[in-house]
């Protein structure tokens, strides 16, 4: 038998189920070495605040964290660290009802964050989630990079008077441009 890891951003919620609606706990967060996934690293520990509150049926959980992830910028492929915030808000339902310790019929909102057999709420996954769709798409190691040469690949912000002949080429390029010279009509 395998054994999960354990979730690192779960709260035991038996008692506020018990509470009246309305009722918060706040929980402070810092987190190091959630593993992220599909090649996000973590730079820093993700670190905010968590509050529970419990509504008529639910917990309403909220967030509002920041951590910073490694990546390349976009245009020069240097190694950057980009900051990164969240807010997350998700309603999660029981799957147990508290009181009578009965199981709840999950079928009617299948989609619905849970909370386990135990009333504990995992926020692991959605705190991915959101980590992973607040990167962002095109990076930049700084506003005015200039990115790396098309003929050669080199770093373009170190040396600001590269150029090329007109006539140079990529030697792997050679022979589509020898087609292209015969393909051209004169």
């Amino acid at each position: 038998m395998t054994r999960s890891r354990p979730a690192v951003l779960s709260y035991n919620v038996a008692a506020l189920l018990r509470s009246a609606p309305g009722a918060e706990r706040r929980y402070a967060v810092e987190v190091e070495g959630l593993p992220i996934g599909d090649g996000v690293r973590l730079a820093a520990p993700i670190a905010g605040e968590v509050r529970l509150s419990r509504t008529g049926r639910s917990i309403l959980a909220r967030a509002d964290l920041s951590t910073a992830i490694d990546a390349y910028c976009s245009r020069c492929l240097r190694e950057v660290v980009a900051p990164i915030d969240v807010t997350i808000e998700e309603v999660a339902l029981p799957t147990i009802d508290i009181n009578s310790g009965l199981p709840i019929d999950p079928t009617a909102e299948p989609d619905a964050l849970r909370l386990d057999e135990h009333h504990e709420l995992d926020l692991d996954g959605p705190v991915r989630e959101a980590i992973v769709l607040a990167e962002p798409i095109a990076l930049l190691c700084r506003l005015d990079c200039r990115g790396l040469c098309v003929v050669c690949g080199a770093d373009l912000n170190s040396d600001p008077q590269h150029g090329h002949d007109e006539d140079d080429i990529d030697p792997r390029l050679a022979a589509l441009a020898e087609w292209r010279d015969h393909a051209e009509p004169h």
